[in-house]
């Protein structure tokens, strides 16, 4: 990569998206065309990056809501749930879990999922009852079934997660703002942000990195404790940092976020599982007793054999003791391999980078992926490559397996499609899920590709917090002459953090410069 000089005073402060993005510079024709070389940047009096983020963000979840509206009154008769691609768990689980007749989730009824997404239930019914209460004895509101009013708060609920997603992106992206678009006008987003409440955890997984970039691991594991709480998944992320802050030498503010985070899930799960074991540990049950999911590879084996993989044909509750360790064998050796590449790789991973293969090897080889789910790749993807041709193609193949999912669902018996179909749909997304993957890891391997390390001089890791710029302590391999005669060229501090390209005394000390 040719060296990256600092840039000119009178350029932006910050990549703008139609200087260095195919995808950005064809959509801005639209518009009259790339952002001009002497075009005023950074004083916009309203229409900031944040807000027009923000309004991309409204506008593709109003897209969404008038896409679930035939879903929305509970009236499901002709399976338009399935017809109109407008299913979402919310509605059945209404009435299911017992939150119109004022069952508390846990302690009145069994709730399927952690803690805190059953409180985020119990929020939403709380309010939409609120509001029924109120439009009976007024008359001025609108009366609806409760289902309804419930589904309507509860999609509120989620759409205030969405633009903190949004805020958190921009905030992890340093000089890359407009990055958070890409969240932003997610087809991902628009097919899934109301299917169930997977937005609620990953707001708050993202909120925690936003909070470690920050240099706060305290709030980071806290932030990252709650969407534990919520959906289990982000406590992947605890272990990706481990891994970042063993080969940095700093495991000091790992360890304060870890405690945070095993101190808050704690105060959450605690008293939910004093009062009602059976139904708080009904989640981990289900987890260890439940067949492969449909979206799964390993169905696609089991599929593949006749079922004749594994454990066999399973009975009605059976737990697939074969298939789960399995999954427990492959699932460490994916953890082995992420580790070696983290404490092998020529410049440390940026957090995003392995949050990112982590989270994906994880639904890629796990016996569960529910297609909400892939929302939980998605600020992480943006973050880790940061390419909206790429992106777009990934969550393309997101979008289409939704559709043949829906009409397997529906049955061949009413015009709906065989299940080859799905089986189909779901290896061109494992597909692209692996494709994007490698390209990550390809970045990763050779740091001079990565498109945010090379949009600005001195750039490491805007998501790095206490990693930003730190050197490395313990890596496995053995750097050559030509490594250390450029680490000691490096400024105080900064040792090894530029890819190489960017060691020039003069562009790293004007990054710092333009960084201050």
């Amino acid at each position: 990569m040719a060296s990256a000089a600092r840039p000119d005073p009178e350029w932006p402060d910050r990549v703008v998206p139609t200087w260095v993005d195919p995808v950005a510079v064809q959509a801005s024709e639209a518009v009259g065309g790339p952002w001009g070389r002497y075009a005023v940047t950074g004083r916009a009096l309203f229409w900031t990056p944040l807000r027009i983020c923000l309004l991309f963000t409204t506008l593709v979840l109003a897209a969404a809501w008038i896409k679930q509206v035939p879903c929305a009154s509970g009236n499901w008769a002709g399976f338009v749930q399935y017809t109109h691609f407008c299913y979402s768990d919310s509605v059945p689980l209404f009435s299911l879990r017992g939150l119109g007749s004022g069952q508390v989730p846990y302690l009145d009824s069994p709730v399927e999922y952690p803690v805190l997404t059953g409180g985020f239930m119990a929020l939403a019914a709380g309010i939409s009852g609120g509001y029924d209460e109120l439009a009976r004895s007024f008359g001025l509101l609108p009366q609806v079934p409760a289902v309804e009013s419930y589904y309507v708060v509860t999609c509120l609920l989620l759409s205030a997660c969405a633009f903190l997603i949004t805020r958190a992106v921009l905030g992890l992206s340093g000089r890359r703002p407009w990055d958070a678009a890409m969240v932003a006008l997610s087809p991902l987003l628009f097919v899934h942000a109301f299917t169930n409440w997977d937005l609620f955890a990953v707001a708050l997984s993202t909120l925690g990195l936003w909070a470690w970039a920050r240099s706060r691991p305290a709030l980071a594991g806290v932030l990252i404790g709650l969407g534990v709480a919520a959906k289990l998944y982000p406590v992947l992320l605890l272990g990706v940092l481990f891994l970042l802050c063993l080969r940095a030498g700093r495991l000091r503010p790992w360890l304060r976020a870890v405690i945070a985070a095993g101190v808050t899930w704690l105060v959450v799960n605690g008293p939910i599982a004093v009062l009602a074991p059976a139904n708080w540990a009904r989640f981990f049950a289900l987890n260890g007793s439940r067949p492969a999911d449909p979206d799964t590879i390993w169905n696609l084996l089991l599929a593949a054999t006749g079922q004749r993989l594994f454990d066999g044909p399973l009975a009605e509750g059976q737990t697939p003791t074969v298939l789960n360790i399995v999954i427990a064998v492959v699932l460490l050796l994916f953890v082995l391999g992420i580790a070696w590449l983290t404490l092998a790789a020529p410049t440390r991973p940026r957090v995003a980078q392995l949050a990112f293969l982590v989270v994906a090897g994880f639904l890629l080889l796990n016996k569960v992926w529910s297609p909400q789910y892939s929302l939980w790749l998605l600020p992480l993807a943006v973050l880790a490559r940061p390419k909206w041709r790429s992106l777009l193609l990934w969550q393309a193949t997101e979008v289409l397996l939704w559709v043949p999912r829906l009409l397997w669902y529906l049955g061949t018996q009413n015009k709906g499609i065989e299940v080859e179909w799905f089986f189909l749909a779901v290896g061109i997304r494992d597909v692209a899920v692996v494709t994007l993957m490698a390209l990550v890891v390809r970045d990763i391997l050779r740091p001079d590709e990565d498109v945010v390390r090379r949009s600005w001089p001195g750039v490491d890791d805007p998501a790095g917090g206490v990693l930003d710029h730190a050197p490395d302590r313990f890596v496995l391999r053995r750097r050559s002459a030509g490594e250390r005669l450029a680490e000691g060229r490096d400024l105080p501090g900064v040792r090894g953090a530029v890819p190489r390209g960017l060691q020039d005394d003069g562009a790293a000390g004007g990054a710092r410069d333009a960084d201050e």
